[in-house]
């Protein structure tokens, strides 16, 4: 019902830090700012949140009147919405910043390995 909330709240946190990081000193060692990071994380949050937003569109949850969830209509539907929010949504959030995590690790080990030198 409301799970792309948790996603789309920490894509806001995310994307404001990007914003107020400062651009690293330049090192000897190659390696990808902070910020760029955040910034893969912050469009990976971005977009399931704008998919998951459409998908409830799709379904009819979210309307364009107040109060905007139609699960907020109803007490027991707002309490069922909570629930998904801090079930589904947080585990979605949480499994985003790995995935993000696992991929600096990645991209941090790659740019550190030394370029092979031409057979020829």
């Amino acid at each position: 019902m409301a799970c792309f909330i948790v996603p789309a709240a920490e894509a806001i946190v995310v994307t404001a830090a990007a914003k107020a990081s400062r651009a690293e000193p330049k090192e000897a060692e190659v390696k990808i700012p902070m910020k760029v990071k955040l910034k893969w994380l912050s469009a990976l949050l971005w977009g399931g949140a704008v998919l998951l937003a459409f998908e409830h569109v799709w379904h009819g949850e979210v309307v364009p009147w107040f109060p905007f969830l139609t699960a907020m209509n109803d007490p027991a539907d707002a309490a069922e919405m909570f629930h998904e929010m801090s079930t589904v949504g947080v585990t979605m959030a949480v499994l985003v910043t790995a995935v993000w995590a696992v991929m600096c690790v990645a991209a941090d080990a790659i740019m550190k390995r030394k370029p092979a030198k031409n057979a020829a």
